[in-house]
């Protein structure tokens, strides 16, 4: 039988800012009709992406992306492993699955000799999920956005603040389920503060 594979470099030795807070996240959960959840998506690539909208540079990164770059504040766009975050009129962040340095290197290489820039952005942030019939009444707590479906919806990512935390919110499906991106060294404070947020739906369930 073969030997198990270990990871071995800087993989095998980044940590999760959240990975301390995993039970309590765990234990927050609240069940049934009113439930919320809580949990650490860590590792996501994530790529800071700058370039001419509607370049020939634009235009090879849309093809190496295999989806358009979104043309509006607060559009998402997807294809396969990815998802592209309007961020301003020539920024964007791009979220993935794949492996960041293989993905920035692509994206370096679709800009050629063009203006722009790609660069690895994934240790600057981490995500956190809220999901369940609860989440939106619990992100309402502290969100100045109008959450409300005929405002916000799915596909829907905008720059915010939760609590006194600046996120990227990014509401992904109808649940609904969101993933907040704050800074790493802000998660570990909005983490507690979601955790305290849900306390209130803590309470009799109903089936």
């Amino acid at each position: 039988m073969a030997e198990p594979t270990i990871e071995a470099g800087p993989v095998a030795l980044r940590r999760s800012p959240l990975e301390h807070l995993e039970g309590r996240m765990r234990a927050a959960a609240v069940p049934g009709a009113r439930g919320v959840m809580l949990a650490e998506r860590p590792f996501v690539t994530m790529v800071n992406l700058r370039v001419g909208p509607g370049s020939d540079a634009a235009d090879r990164i849309e093809r190496t992306l295999g989806t358009r770059l979104p043309r509006r504040c607060g559009d998402t766009t997807s294809s396969g492993p990815h998802t592209v975050v309007w961020l301003g009129p020539d920024e964007w962040l791009v979220l993935s699955r794949a492996e960041g340095a293989a993905l920035t290197a692509e994206l370096r290489t679709a800009l050629g000799p063009d203006r722009g820039s790609a660069v690895d952005v994934s240790a600057n942030r981490t995500t956190l999920e809220l999901s369940g019939p609860s989440s939106r009444q619990v992100l309402e707590k502290g969100c100045p956005l109008d959450l409300h479906p005929r405002a916000f919806g799915p596909g829907r990512a905008v720059s915010t603040t939760v609590g006194p935390v600046a996120v990227l919110l990014w509401q992904v499906d109808e649940v609904p389920t969101y993933r907040l991106l704050p800074r790493s060294s802000f998660a570990d404070y909005l983490a507690r503060w979601l955790i305290d947020a849900m306390g209130e739906f803590r309470g009799p369930q109903v089936p």
